[in-house]
């Protein structure tokens, strides 16, 4: 996936531009036969100034999969009736958001898309996976099983399955991730979780454990003058980074939050980058509802557009 698919771009930076939030279904695209139409609502239309209250806001309490895509595309008209007919099969596991790139074009610009038809899955506000084409039915089918159980814990919308067993064996790579950490060899446990996603690029747990395991090893290092150091160089961002990830582990979030939300008003280019990554990444050490990162998130936005 690319940079901004993997987690590095802030999705709130698509703010809504429209108080209504649209829940009406969308026309099926490529003629799909009328009894394997979607339920209302399984499918919606989203535009950018739908954005966040479609998909972003939508993603905190179920999947949400982004499908985009546009008219000229011969594949697109493959692949979307089919995602359509799975969306409203799925009892209202995941919602399909369907996003004409044409119209949108900095929708497709936020994720990165290089090609169509491209198909994103939204969780938590962030992009969690992606492919690619038109994939034959059984792969799709096999993507959005593994994803709906990588996220079943993690959001409320999504239904266990019947019979589902709650307790799992122990994952003996977790288990040593874990006994690095708690050793406080940094470098061996982020290695560890780094093999994890080698091979499961999707495992959200590893790359959690990875985001708190990347930080700690800051922290450890943290240098109780990195603020005065910050405030007495207002352009120097590593100083800015390092006094951030102080003020954050040190128990002043906010204040960590707001100092680089103002970093990204002075910046430009690929500096103001930079800093929204370094900030999107002290967002993954929070619970996605935790209302400091909601608030943070929608100042960001406001910085940055």
């Amino acid at each position: 996936m690319s940079a901004a698919l993997s987690g590095a771009v802030d999705l709130s930076g698509l703010k809504a531009r429209a108080e209504a939030q649209r829940n009406g279904p969308a026309q099926p695209s490529g003629g799909a036969p009328e009894g394997d139409r979607p339920v209302s609502g399984a499918v919606i239309d989203v535009t950018e100034a739908t954005f966040q209250a479609d998909v972003v806001d939508r993603s905190m309490q179920q999947l949400v999969v982004v499908d985009l895509w546009a008219d000229w595309c011969g594949p697109c008209k493959q692949l979307s009736p089919v995602l359509e007919r799975l969306a409203g099969q799925s009892g209202g596991a995941w919602v399909l958001a369907k996003v004409d790139v044409d119209a949108n074009p900095r929708i497709a610009q936020v994720f990165g898309v290089q090609s169509i038809p491209t198909v994103v899955a939204i969780a938590g506000g962030q992009p969690v996976n992606a492919f690619s084409g038109a994939l034959p039915e059984p792969e799709i089918r096999q993507w959005l099983d593994q994803l709906l159980d990588a996220l079943k814990d993690k959001l409320p919308g999504i239904p266990p399955a019947e019979g589902e067993e709650v307790e799992e064996p122990e994952d003996p790579r977790f288990t040593e991730a874990e006994a690095a950490f708690e050793r406080g060899d940094f470098a061996e446990a982020d290695a560890a979780y780094q093999r994890i996603l080698d091979t499961e690029p999707a495992n959200e747990l590893a790359k959690a454990a990875q985001a708190q395991v990347r930080f700690a090893a800051r922290a450890a290092e943290a240098d109780p003058t990195a603020v005065t150091r910050a405030d007495a160089s207002p352009g120097d961002l590593d100083a800015q980074f390092a006094a951030a990830d102080y003020e954050v582990a040190t128990g002043k979030v906010e204040d960590g939050f707001s100092r680089l939300i103002e970093t990204v008003r002075r910046s430009a280019g690929p500096d103001r980058n930079r800093v929204r990554e370094h900030l999107v990444s002290l967002f993954d050490l929070f619970d996605a509802s935790d209302e400091r990162v909601a608030a943070a998130r929608r100042n960001l936005a406001s910085a940055l557009f």
